[in-house]
């Protein structure tokens, strides 16, 4: 009897040692554990005023290095290396090295994102926690060195082919020049800033044959004083609509704002305040998705990398546009023709107003977490609750991207037909991300 025990016994301690050895698996293995490392890094973009377009950057990048590891360590999924014309081969584990590529994951993508962003070393002591977490779990120093070694190795082959994505030239090229001529863009109260990233178009594309492949078509002519013109119709649409919000509407306005420097002025008091930008914004979105969906790590570091590919090609496609028709906001016509008080309900961002940024991001980011998740996944987004702004419940991603588009409208910092058409640039660029990047198998 006393033998039966003894051994009951020992089976019960080998059984817990064994438990104990795995517990670090279901620590750093936990999807929300990446939503929390992605959402670091947006609250680095946030405090630091990154424009929207730099933003998506640094996700992008971030996030490719992340999946990188996973697609090397997981069979479902496949390498962007070669599908992304330009992406080199990333480097392959050992055969015999012992890694937890989920923890290489998040160092990887951490890695990227301190490189990409600044000050340098923002995410050093997050690094140093995780590391910690997978330490206090009981990741074995085998694993945890190997992992660490193979997460630093993606990284900088990611680092290093963004280095040749022209963005280091795009920050000494020329600065844009405003011009009298009537119809173009010039700068807007209470501001005045100059143009936002003029040469965005050089920077290199991901899976777009070239900036210009989703060239819009032309904006209405600007006709100010002919009240029969689509324009003028457009600029009444927007002030008639701005005077009349309803509280729906001004809800919308700000929930979808994602102005990362808005000037308030009172006075002779000037002071600054920060939200996510609109790429901000949507990584926030693809953690709620994901966890709605209820998707593992790797499902989940595939979703963020897809949608921020999709921000960055669409931006790139915006930018293109935005310089080509150097389109006038409502702001100034009504200001100059109909009245010279009268504001928009949110800030008029300091670059040309054709085609809406906003409604071509979200459409293209939408579509690829569609094609993941479905048509019809309901969800409630809670992006903008830490601002004071209540959540807003959707019934499909895409309608929340239609939205996103109109909002720009209920704002009055863009013409209705801006929205339509940028809804329409987005929905394309992201339905090329979906054909030409197989993610998984």
């Amino acid at each position: 009897m006393k033998g039966f025990l003894f051994a009951a016994l020992a089976a019960l301690l080998l059984l817990c040692s064994c438990g104990d050895d795995n517990a670090y698996i279901k620590e750093m293995h936990d999807p929300l554990l990446y939503n929390k490392t992605v959402k670091k890094l947006n609250d680095i973009v946030l405090e630091n005023n990154f424009p929207p377009m730099i933003a998506a950057r640094n996700y992008a990048y971030a996030n490719i290095a992340a999946y990188e590891v996973i697609a090397a360590g997981d069979s479902n999924y496949v390498s962007l290396s070669g599908q992304i014309k330009h992406l080199p081969p990333m480097p392959q584990p050992s055969k015999e090295a012992k890694i937890d590529f989920e923890f290489a994951a998040l160092l990887a993508f951490c890695k990227v994102g301190n490189a990409v962003t600044f000050p340098e070393g923002s995410m050093d002591e997050y690094v140093s926690d995780l590391k910690k977490k997978a330490d206090d779990a009981g990741m074995p120093s085998a694993i945890f060195d190997s992992s660490v070694a193979y997460g630093n190795k993606v990284a900088d082959s990611i680092l290093s082919w963004s280095k040749k994505d022209k963005y280091a030239q795009t920050r000494s090229a020329t600065k844009f020049t405003v011009t009298t001529e009537d119809g173009r863009w010039v700068p807007t109260p209470p501001m005045y800033a100059q143009a936002v990233e003029p040469h965005w178009m050089e920077i290199r594309t991901l899976v777009m044959d070239s900036a210009s492949q989703f060239m819009p078509v032309r904006p209405p002519k600007y006709e100010p004083m002919n009240k029969s013109s689509v324009f003028y119709g457009a600029v009444m649409h927007v002030k008639n609509t701005v005077d009349s919000l309803t509280d729906e509407q001004r809800h919308i306005a700000d929930f979808w704002d994602d102005n990362p420097f808005k000037l308030n002025v009172s006075g002779h008091v000037m002071y600054g305040t920060k939200k996510f930008s609109p790429a901000g914004h949507w990584m926030n979105i693809v953690g709620i998705l994901a966890s709605k969906k209820k998707a593992d790590f790797d499902e989940t570091v595939c979703a963020y990398t897809r949608a921020s590919i999709a921000l960055f090609e669409g931006f790139i496609s915006c930018w293109d546009e935005k310089y080509r028709s150097n389109y006038i906001r409502p702001e100034t016509v009504i200001n100059k023709y109909y009245d010279p008080e009268w504001r928009p309900y949110i800030q008029t961002p300091p670059f040309p107003e054709y085609t809406s940024g906003h409604a071509v991001i979200s459409a293209a980011a939408a579509e690829t977490m569609t094609d993941m998740f479905g048509d019809n996944l309901s969800y409630t987004d809670t992006s903008e609750t830490e601002f004071g702004i209540p959540p807003r419940s959707f019934p499909s991603v895409r309608k929340a991207a239609e939205e996103a588009g109109q909002s720009r409208v209920f704002g009055g910092i863009h013409y209705k037909y801006s929205c339509d058409v940028g809804n329409a640039e987005g929905k394309l660029i992201g339905q090329l991300v979906i054909q030409r990047l197989r993610m998984k198998k």
